[in-house]
């Protein structure tokens, strides 16, 4: 069964799940050619007794826009993380978790699957992207930043801050620098 690369983005308000919620999360499911096959994303509502960073509410003070989007048609997490893990689940190919950093994306949807669902079929891994960029770009990992990643490897979607938005930009990215790491061989 060939690898289907998820790329998924997530909005939160604050740094860790649990004291804090996860908004919203949107997933892309790319072939490696780059085909995007699917997508999937959810408004969430927050945690009982979870609170907004001040920190990170105060950036959501400069994206309205976003803000507004990860807010309406919400869900429950109970119902939204099981139908999350069986689109997963109904994919052509194996899941992979991708993300840009993948630690902060991975913590937070990681954790609400196991809590609201039991399991993860991404199992305990993420692919992250500025890791690959590091070794593609034979760079220091803090120099593998997006400014610094050549214009090639960027199709123009944009970046908007809202999940979905967010996860076919960076997967298109991903698949771009994958086409380009497979092309060296």
């Amino acid at each position: 069964m060939p690898e289907m690369y998820v790329s998924t983005d997530v909005e939160t308000d604050g740094p860790i799940p649990g004291p804090h919620s996860m908004l919203s999360f949107g997933s892309a499911a790319y072939r490696a050619d780059k085909t995007l096959v699917a997508t999937f994303s959810a408004n969430l509502e927050t945690l009982p007794g979870a609170n907004g960073h001040p920190e990170t509410m105060a950036w959501w003070q400069t994206k309205p826009e976003a803000w507004t989007e990860a807010r309406t048609h919400l869900q429950d997490p109970a119902t939204a993380m099981p139908a999350y893990v069986a689109w997963l689940k109904g994919l052509p190919g194996k899941p992979v978790f991708v993300a840009y950093p993948a630690a902060f994306d991975f913590l937070f949807v990681y954790w609400y699957m196991i809590r609201f669902a039991g399991e993860s079929p991404f199992s305990h891994s993420a692919l992250d992207i500025k890791t690959l960029a590091m070794a593609l770009l034979n760079t220091e990992y803090r120099e593998s930043t997006k400014r610094n990643m050549p214009r090639r490897w960027f199709d123009p979607l944009p970046h908007t801050h809202k999940a979905l938005d967010d996860a076919i930009e960076q997967g298109a990215l991903f698949c771009n620098m994958l086409a380009e790491l497979r092309s060296r061989d």
